[in-house]
């Protein structure tokens, strides 16, 4: 088990930047599968993905959905236990919940081409709010 915090959510204009910070409480992030997932306004039941890492010593691919690639970059900081996600030139739809999921120990294929479900993670932090408005 592994305890998330998730900060760095905010209110922010189109085209804006910002960096989310996913850290563990009390337990190493080394040797886990990261994701995050946004929950959308208006969709209590649905996360969509946004990003997956593995964080172990091994590396491993990392997977964007396409709604992202090229503006969100996902990264690790194992001294800091913590996984950031750097969202540029951000979009009125990029709104929602942002949440970072826990899986783990991670294979080295997890984030290749895909990323899992959100049922497949057992840890999640409480989410971290995004609003992308004009």
């Amino acid at each position: 088990q592994v305890q998330l915090v998730e900060s760095g959510g905010g209110l922010v204009q189109p085209g804006d930047s910002l960096r989310l910070s996913c850290t563990s409480s009390g337990t190493t992030l080394d040797n886990w599968g990261i994701a995050w997932f946004r929950q959308a306004p208006g969709k209590q039941r649905e996360r969509d993905e946004i990003s997956c890492i593995s964080t172990s010593s091994r590396h491993g691919p990392i997977y964007y959905a396409d709604s992202v690639k090229g503006r969100f970059t996902i990264s690790r900081d194992l001294a800091k236990n913590t996984v950031y996600l750097q969202m540029n030139n951000l979009k009125p739809e990029d709104s929602g919940v942002y949440y970072c999921a826990a899986q783990g120990p991670p294979t080295y294929y997890m984030c290749l081409n895909s990323m899992p479900v959100p049922g497949e993670y057992e840890n999640w932090g409480q989410g971290t709010q995004v609003t992308v408005s004009s």
